[in-house]
C-alpha cells in the first residue's frame, strides 16, 4: 500500500488529493477565479486526510506539481510539500504540470497541447501524442496564427488549459479543437506520482525548486503625475 498526498497549485485551481496505489481516496479543489491557495491549501490537506481516515504521519510520500505556472502558486505549494516532507521524513515527488494536464482528456489519435496562461498572448505549452508521450518540449511562447502549424496540417490538435481559451480566435485551423474548462488537478497527479514512487524517482527535498520556465518579473506601477 502506497499512500501519496498530491498537491496542485500552479493555476487558480487549488487542488489536493490523497491516493492509495494511484487510486484516489479523497480530493478537494477550488477554482473560484482567484489565487486563494494561501487560505485554502492547508485546510484542504487536513480535509482529505480526515476524509480518507489517514493521519499525516502515515503517508508514504508527498507529490507536488512542479510547474510551469503561477510564481506565487508554485511557491505556496512547494513550501507546503517541503514542510510535510521535513516534518514526517517523507520523500518528495515532483510532477510536470503540463504532463499531468494532458491526462485530463483521452484521444484516439492526434496531438494534445496543454497550455497555461502566461499573460498577454504568451502561454506555457508542450505537445504530446495520443499516448501522452511528449513530442515537443515545454516552451514559453507567444501565440500567432502560425503556432503549431506543423502538427495541425496532419492531425487533429486538442488545445486544453486556461491558456487555450485566449487562443481560439487566433488559431483557426480546421484541425484545431479547443477543450473547455480544463485545469491542472491533483486528480491526474495520483497515478503519475504512484508510478514515480514505484521507481524511487524522488527529489532532494532541501534543494528542490519549482520549474518556473522563465524569471519572475515585477512590473512597476506607473508613476502618477504630480498635481499642481
Amino acid at each position: 500500500m502506497s499512500i501519496i498526498l498530491n498537491i496542485e497549485t500552479t493555476t487558480k485551481n487549488c487542488s489536493v488529493s490523497i491516493a492509495n496505489n494511484g487510486t484516489i481516496l479523497a480530493i478537494k479543489e477550488l477554482n473560484n477565479g482567484n489565487y486563494s491557495h494561501a487560505e485554502v491549501l492547508h485546510p484542504f490537506i487536513v480535509d482529505v486526510l480526515k476524509e480518507a481516515n489517514i493521519s499525516s504521519d502515515k503517508i508514504d510520500a508527498v507529490a507536488i506539481s512542479k510547474g510551469p505556472g503561477s510564481y506565487t502558486g508554485l511557491r505556496i505549494g512547494v513550501s507546503a510539500a517541503k514542510g510535510l516532507c521535513f516534518a514526517f521524513d517523507k520523500p518528495l515527488i515532483s510532477i510536470d504540470t503540463l504532463t499531468s494536464l494532458s491526462y485530463s482528456i483521452s484521444i484516439d489519435t492526434g496531438f494534445l497541447v496543454p497550455m497555461l496562461d502566461a499573460r498577454r498572448m504568451e502561454v506555457y505549452a508542450a505537445v504530446f501524442n495520443e499516448k501522452h508521450e511528449k513530442v515537443r518540449e515545454i516552451k514559453a511562447e507567444i501565440i500567432d496564427e502560425n503556432s503549431f502549424s506543423e502538427y495541425l496540417k496532419s492531425k487533429k490538435v486538442y488545445f486544453l488549459g486556461d491558456g487555450a481559451q485566449k487562443c481560439k480566435g487566433i488559431i483557426t485551423h480546421k484541425n484545431a479543437v479547443f477543450v473547455d474548462a480544463k485545469f491542472p488537478s491533483a486528480k491526474e497527479m495520483a497515478q503519475l506520482s504512484y508510478d514515480k514512487y514505484k521507481k524511487s524517482d524522488i527529489e532532494n527535498v532541501a534543494y528542490f525548486e519549482p520549474f518556473y520556465l522563465k524569471d519572475f518579473v515585477v512590473i512597476p506601477e506607473k508613476k502618477k503625475k504630480p498635481i499642481y
